[in-house]
């Protein structure tokens, strides 16, 4: 969580766009949020800081609605690729320093990432492939990509790990994954190296890269 409120603007407030500048403004941050369409301003004017009918694609536009003085700027909307790839000229036009984008296809990824956006997401696929993955292994409650390969894994503990101990898992030596912690509902218990027997219920953190984190996970 950051230490202090900073000023996002979202270009663009669908479905997308709206949830992202909802969670910023709860966490306290100022939102400006714009889009061409006067139902969906209206909608959530009342919800952010700012809420304006803006078109992206004219920089001056932007300059006047304060998007310059946006800290971060997410390009929310991705099925128009000419008004996505002008927001994001727009954006470092008027200056602002720190642009995130939302692209559909690959096409799309290359165009934003050449005009120096510094990062596209692509939350369809990325939605799909976390449920996908906790929809295969009935085990793994979430998971969050640190980055080079690497992931923590939240696991349930199975039946057949009750009662047993956190060195009974062989993870480090069998799997070469990490235990970060054991949980029972709030309460943290141990980590490698600490003492801890499995009750049901109880949630096993553990650090590694996927293919070993899918070894441990056929195992149970």
């Amino acid at each position: 969580m950051a230490d202090k409120a900073r000023i996002f603007g979202v270009v663009g407030l669908g479905n997308f766009g709206s949830t992202v500048a909802h969670e910023l403004t709860r966490f306290g941050n100022q939102v400006i949020g714009i889009d061409i369409d006067e139902g969906r301003v209206t909608a959530h004017a009342d919800k952010l800081s700012q809420a304006m009918i803006v078109d992206a694609r004219d920089d001056a536009a932007l300059k006047e609605a304060g998007m310059g003085d946006c800290d971060v700027a997410l390009i929310a909307m991705g099925s128009d690729l000419e008004a996505s790839i002008l927001s994001a000229i727009n954006l470092k036009l008027v200056g602002v320093e720190k642009i995130w984008a939302k692209a559909r296809t690959k096409t799309h990824h290359r165009i934003l990432s050449r005009l120096g956006v510094d990062r596209i997401v692509h939350p369809e696929v990325e939605v799909g492939q976390h449920v996908a993955q906790v929809l295969h292994n009935p085990l793994i409650r979430d998971y969050i990509s640190l980055g080079n390969g690497y992931y923590v894994v939240n696991f349930r503990i199975p039946k057949s790990l009750e009662g047993k101990s956190l060195d009974d898992l062989e993870h480090r030596s069998e799997f070469n994954l990490r235990c970060i912690g054991v949980m029972r509902g709030t309460k943290f218990l141990a980590q490698d190296g600490e003492a801890c027997t499995f009750e049901p219920d109880d949630l096993l953190l553990l650090l590694g890269q996927r293919n070993d984190l899918r070894r441990f996970a056929a195992s149970l």
